[in-house]
């Protein structure tokens, strides 16, 4: 991705979730479809590609649910009604997140989206993280609390060169039902369960 010029901001990319060129409209493209809209409250990663989400979401009335990095600090949430309007992009920062969230246990949240940060995805629903498991820990942890449904979609924003033929995945492995780059939407028809 630095070698493409399609990376930016933090770098190196190595050992994190990869933010790039075009996450904002990535974030644009989620804001038009049927799952985000009818969403009350969203789980978004900490990642920095997916800021733009947590910017939207907070702006747009919605609840935000982030872990904290490497869940540290368990889980905050985000809520735009308790966030005054000029501070909500400091809000999405996770300096900001810490001093703008309350911090939920699991069970007090519900999640109608489910954003993931991803490393690389396949048009099967494949997903790669950073290698350290956060996001299928989260998702586990969410789900097994009963703040998630079954049918609750999950989704990811990513660079169109971070999609990929094929991901070998484990039984842990949470699948994406959404990918979205700066460029194209794509529906994962295979159908699955979540973890």
């Amino acid at each position: 991705m630095e070698e493409k010029r399609v990376a930016t901001f933090p770098k190196p990319v190595f050992h994190r979730i990869p933010n790039f060129i075009g996450a904002e409209k990535a974030a644009n493209t989620l804001r038009k479809l049927l799952e985000y809209e009818t969403a009350r409250s969203i789980f978004c990663n900490p990642d920095s590609p997916q800021q733009p989400i947590r910017e939207m979401a907070l702006t747009d009335g919605k609840k935000v649910v982030m872990a904290t990095p490497r869940l540290t600090k368990g889980f905050l949430l985000l809520d735009p009604n308790n966030i005054p309007f000029n501070h909500i992009y400091e809000a999405s920062m996770i300096h900001g997140a810490f001093k703008y969230g309350l911090s939920v246990r699991p069970d007090e949240i519900k999640i109608d989206l489910f954003v993931a940060g991803s490393v690389a995805v396949a048009p099967n629903g494949g997903r790669l993280g950073k290698e350290t498991g956060y996001s299928d820990q989260e998702y586990i942890i969410v789900k097994n609390a009963g703040s998630l449904a079954p049918q609750t979609p999950v989704v990811t924003t990513v660079h169109d060169i971070q999609i990929v033929e094929n991901i070998p995945s484990d039984k842990w492995d949470i699948p994406v039902n959404i990918i979205i780059t700066p460029t194209q939407l794509i529906r994962v028809t295979k159908a699955h369960s979540n973890v």
